[in-house]
């Protein structure tokens, strides 16, 4: 069978196009799915819950660490998502986690 290669390479072309999309994209349907609950949709936090806000001045390698490796220490605990999310997943929600942040 004969593949024409100008479908191959528009094919290319669009996926590569989209793959930003996704990535950015990514990040937020993390963020709804494992931490709007209790951080709420803007980053807020729940106040019945106890759960504070997201300190504007948290460097990106500490929101790293506390999603990997959870919080433990204080009244509220946070799972650790080491295992559960890869590194990329991981590092996309962060960057989510940054747009929130005013």
């Amino acid at each position: 069978m004969k593949v024409n290669f100008v479908t191959i390479a528009a094919s290319l072309l669009a996926v590569s196009m989209a793959m930003p999309v996704l990535a950015q994209s990514s990040g937020a349907t993390i963020y709804k799915g494992k931490c709007q609950m209790c951080h709420m949709a803007d980053g807020t936090g729940n106040k019945a819950m106890k759960v504070p806000a997201f300190s504007a001045a948290a460097p990106e390698a500490k929101l790293i660490a506390a999603v990997k490796n959870g919080i433990s220490t204080g009244p509220v605990k946070m799972p650790a998502y080491a295992g559960k999310l890869t590194d990329a997943d991981i590092t996309s929600v962060v960057a989510y986690i940054k747009t929130l942040k005013k």
